[in-house]
């Protein structure tokens, strides 16, 4: 069961998933605490691993890297030791966004960030496709982004908000 949240951490998770350059002292302020009970509060959760870490969402299209491709990828043979080999491969490769293990007839779901279709190409054929291990690859290019975030959908977890 997932650790029991009250409204003011509910209130600081969806504050620091929105912003997360915000200062304790400005969360505080929205949440109705004074600055020492919310670091404490953010420290926790922190500790918890329900804040695994902050970052910056830069702009793709601005820094020249427009080009996304979701493509799934079929292993040859899918034992725990490919398995192994294929994560610990993508974990290195810096145009993984993304990646999960998927139901169905593929073995992977991958979202691939690029500069443009021949980048795509020599990712394919230099790296996913030089490790040996992957037997069918398809690739769906994004035409265009309708939703992105990385907020995490709070209003869900109500039952366990105290």
């Amino acid at each position: 069961m997932p650790e029991a949240l009250d409204a003011i951490d509910a209130r600081i998770l969806e504050l620091i998933q929105r912003d997360a350059s915000l200062s304790v002292a400005e969360i505080a302020e929205r949440v109705g605490l004074s600055s020492s009970p919310c670091w404490r509060r953010i420290k926790r959760l922190e500790d918890a691993g329900i804040i695994q870490r902050r970052v910056t969402i830069l702009d793709r299209e601005k820094l020249g890297l427009g080009f996304e491709v979701y493509c799934t990828a079929k292993l040859q043979l899918p034992t725990k030791e490919n398995l192994d080999a294929f994560e610990t491969a993508i974990a290195d490769w810096p145009e993984v966004v993304q990646c999960a293990t998927v139901t169905g007839a593929a073995d992977y779901e991958l979202r691939i960030v690029t500069r443009d279709m021949r980048a795509f190409d020599d990712f394919l054929r230099d790296k996913l496709l030089s490790l040996g291990l992957v037997s069918n690859i398809e690739s769906r290019i994004v035409i265009r982004g309708v939703k992105n975030t990385t907020a995490v959908p709070l209003g869900l977890i109500s039952s366990h908000i105290a």
